[in-house]
């Protein structure tokens, strides 16, 4: 038998030679000694101008994969792009990954020099149209610019590379003067395809789709390919070249397995009561060797981030920073904060939303944990790949309630996403440490009412994205004990919610706090507090006291349609909530809608009312002659009760009861 030749090794990857030697200078500067497969698989087929479909792993350099052939693209040419024309676009689901990308992609054209050069030009004045291809970006992004400014500074600066959010590019290709006709037009690219649908950007990337010509390169990016995605693929692409690069590692018996997240990367799942949550969390900060220089906590909702971003100071370990993000903050707060956590020099921890959970390349995250489980089981691998990115070592930690939730893990393995139990560091939990966790969030409580507020804010959001679990047959809201998730939140009662109705549970929590008495931290607002608390008394008292005196006075006549009014005042107060569900809805709508179809709306609201106006006069005249005609009835010599043999009586009769009934008429 012929001995068995020993397998020769790989040679490593390469960066392409063919690429310009700026981009090449780049790379070595940066780090990148050489591509990661995305990279390698994508450069040789976008390059060459073909569509491409690239599903790749959270973490594994995709943004790279489709900077450099889009900045190739655009300085392929022997001239510059003309004034107003537009070269490129990249879409991005939320601003901090256009941002992000928008860092990117200055980086690496400064080290192309006539680019570099013209990055230098002051932004407030018109930038000239240079003789030789250049590439020059814009960012666009809502709520820190406005669009007419987006507009202004695109006629100023005439970039020729757009990035940024599906909203504001639709708003601004929608301009007459910027034009991106089939003749200059080479590139689009679509960075977490199945996040930009999923948010509900169908309409805007439509419309950016029919602004742009049909004969141009596309590239769609993302971690994960939805059917929304397919049919995008479908749509926007032509005849692409799909390239998907998986992770395989051998499990126990040499059984290959695929993983959809890098291997530098270790996912973990820890059993725990909601109440061992925080505990837990501390114990992994504070043992976890070495000590993690960033470290991401994620929550179901922005409540839920709001309330422990203002309370976990005082409870984690000394040492490390807390940063909050969250869709709630204005547009400013939140790239601040974003930029505070990416530069921070010391310790820090985010906590946030899935706000945080995709595309954004975050350096030295080193820990991930999900004090929530995600609604949408296929975030999970997006919040995990924060961590271990090109190839550094990361842990992603999920928590989960002993019970049902447990199998969640089934799931995963499913979705090809192995988690094996949390060994290193060893955890140890004990009711003693819950209970001084909660008594010092309790405290905090006790003393500002603002955070007695927040926390029952937090805690009903919370409920309320348990119940819209997608995988609801594993999160059952029916099997939660809610005296140990209050703990576990630090409440001082549990809040008045119908899931808790009709259980004999007791919202004090047996603590006897009177949540009436907790004052506000600020003098001002609780001054007005108690104002408005004395004056809500002195009505309350008041009220009493009529009902009293109205029960003790014999022989009172009750008012016959006493029990009517009650009843027309509840049907008043149902017709009301209608009115503002209704008003919020139509506001969503218009919201979506173009100028166009804008206008067209509010000429048909116009038409409505001008026709529901026209009908109330009508029906005011007619009740007005109908009016006329009864008085001149009632008020004759009474002739007219004659046949009846009652005479003036009747008409009497008649007018005392209309005074004690009141009519319909009126």
């Amino acid at each position: 038998m012929a001995p068995v030749q020993p397998r020769a090794k790989r040679a490593p990857r390469s960066w392409d030679p063919t690429l310009p030697q700026w981009i090449l200078d780049y790379l070595q500067t940066s780090g990148f000694e050489q591509p990661t497969p995305v990279q390698k698989s994508t450069l040789e087929l976008f390059r060459g101008n073909k569509d491409v479909v690239v599903e790749a792993v959270t973490g594994s350099g995709k943004t790279l994969a489709y900077l450099i052939p889009v900045v190739e693209k655009l300085l392929r040419g022997d001239e510059a792009a003309k004034r107003h024309h537009v070269q490129g676009i990249i879409i991005a689901p939320t601003r901090e990954l256009a941002q992000q990308i928008y860092n990117v992609c200055v980086n690496l054209i400064k080290f192309h020099p006539p680019s570099a050069e013209q990055l230098q030009h002051d932004k407030d004045e018109k930038r000239a149209i240079t003789s030789q291809p250049v590439v020059y970006p814009q960012l666009l992004v809502g709520g820190t610019t406005k669009a007419a400014e987006d507009l202004s500074a695109f006629l100023r600066l005439s970039p020729n590379l757009l990035i940024g959010t599906p909203g504001r590019l639709a708003e601004l290709l929608a301009s007459p003067y910027v034009k991106a006709p089939a003749s200059t037009f080479e590139v689009l690219v679509m960075d977490e395809a199945d996040r930009l649908l999923d948010l509900g950007f169908s309409q805007e990337l439509n419309r950016i789709l029919g602004y742009l010509p049909k004969q141009r390169r596309t590239g769609l990016f993302s971690a994960s390919l939805s059917d929304a995605v397919e049919r995008l693929v479908t749509v926007g692409l032509l005849y692409p070249h799909r390239i998907t690069v998986r992770v395989r590692n051998l499990k126990d018996g040499g059984e290959i397995q695929e993983r959809k997240t890098p291997m530098s990367l270790q996912m973990s799942y820890l059993i725990t009561p909601a109440s061992q949550k925080m505990p837990a969390l501390c114990q992994i900060l504070e043992k976890l060797d070495p000590r993690p220089a960033r470290s991401i906590v994620f929550f179901s909702t922005c409540f839920a981030v709001k309330y422990f971003a203002r309370v976990l100071q005082g409870v984690l370990p000394e040492g490390f920073n807390i940063v909050s993000l969250h869709g709630k903050l204005e547009p400013q707060v939140r790239e601040k904060n974003f930029e505070r956590f990416v530069n921070s020099t010391s310790s820090s921890i985010l906590l946030t939303t899935d706000i945080a959970a995709r595309g954004l390349d975050i350096p030295q995250v080193d820990l991930v944990v999900q004090h929530d489980p995600p609604t949408d089981t296929k975030v999970f691998i997006h919040r995990c790949g924060r961590a271990g990115r090109a190839g550094r070592r990361g842990l992603a930690v999920v928590f989960l309630q002993p019970g049902r939730e447990e199998g969640y893990l089934q799931l995963l393995e499913v979705r090809q996403t192995p988690c094996t139990p949390l060994e290193r560091p060893e955890i140890t939990l004990s009711e003693e440490a819950a209970k001084q966790i909660s008594s010092k969030i309790r405290k905090q409580a006790v003393a500002d009412r603002e955070i007695y507020q927040l926390a029952q804010r937090a805690f009903v959001s919370w409920a309320r994205s348990y119940i819209e679990h997608q995988a609801s047959s594993i999160f059952r809201i029916s099997e939660l004990d809610w005296v140990d998730l209050a703990h576990g939140y630090g409440l001082v009662e549990l809040p008045k919610m119908p899931e808790i109705k009709g259980k004999n549970i007791d919202r004090s929590l047996g603590l006897g706090i009177d949540t009436e008495a907790i004052p506000f931290r600020d003098k001002a607002r609780e001054k007005k507090r108690l104002e408005e608390l004395e004056k809500w008394k002195k009505e309350k008292a008041a009220r009493i006291a009529s009902q009293e005196n109205a029960d003790a006075e014999p022989g009172q006549k009750r008012k016959k349609n006493e029990a009517w009014s009650e009843k027309q005042d509840a049907e008043d107060l149902k017709v009301a909530r209608r009115e503002k569900k209704r008003k919020r809805r139509e506001a969503e709508r218009a919201s979506k809608m173009t100028e166009k179809e804008r206008e067209e709306h509010t000429k048909l609201e116009d038409m409505i009312e001008k026709v529901r106006k026209q009908n109330e006069d009508k029906a005011r005249e007619e009740a007005e002659e109908r009016r006329k005609e009864r008085a001149a009835v009632l008020g004759g010599d009474g002739k007219t009760f004659g046949a009846f043999g009652k005479g003036k009586k009747a008409v009497v009769a008649e007018e005392d009861s209309d005074d004690e009934f009141g009519g319909f008429d009126d």
